[in-house]
């Protein structure tokens, strides 16, 4: 059963940091691309990054603060956020999807419950 788990969120002060994991279970990370998301209170879900087998992406609103990378050996991809901002607060969920291609992929098939990460003083 392909399953992927986000960890890591919390609550975090303005500049501060955190990692957030996707474990993935089920399948090869190897072989799939995977996908960072997040939904704050009232808005839409909103792309963050992506890591397939050649590139990794990210959003404009987190470039430079935002990296993501992954460990085969663990089957596990991260996203390490740093210079963290209030409008980062929401609830972060990954994504896996079967993909060989080099860009994001257009959908994903399996999603994560995911975790909050609030910025706040």
């Amino acid at each position: 059963q392909v399953q992927v788990v986000e960890s890591g969120g919390g609550l975090v002060q303005p500049g501060g940091s955190l990692r957030l994991s996707c474990a993935a279970s089920g399948f090869t990370l190897v072989n799939y691309a995977i996908g960072w998301f997040r939904q704050a209170p009232g808005k839409g879900r909103e792309g963050v990054s992506c890591i397939t087998s050649k590139n990794t992406y990210y959003a404009d609103s987190v470039k430079g603060r935002f990296t993501i990378s992954r460990d085969n050996a663990k089957n596990t991809v991260y996203l390490q956020m740093s210079s963290l901002k209030p409008e980062d607060t929401a609830v972060y969920y990954c994504a896996a999807q079967s993909y060989s291609g080099s860009l994001c992929p257009s959908r994903y098939d399996y999603w994560g419950q995911g975790t909050q990460v609030t910025v706040s003083s």
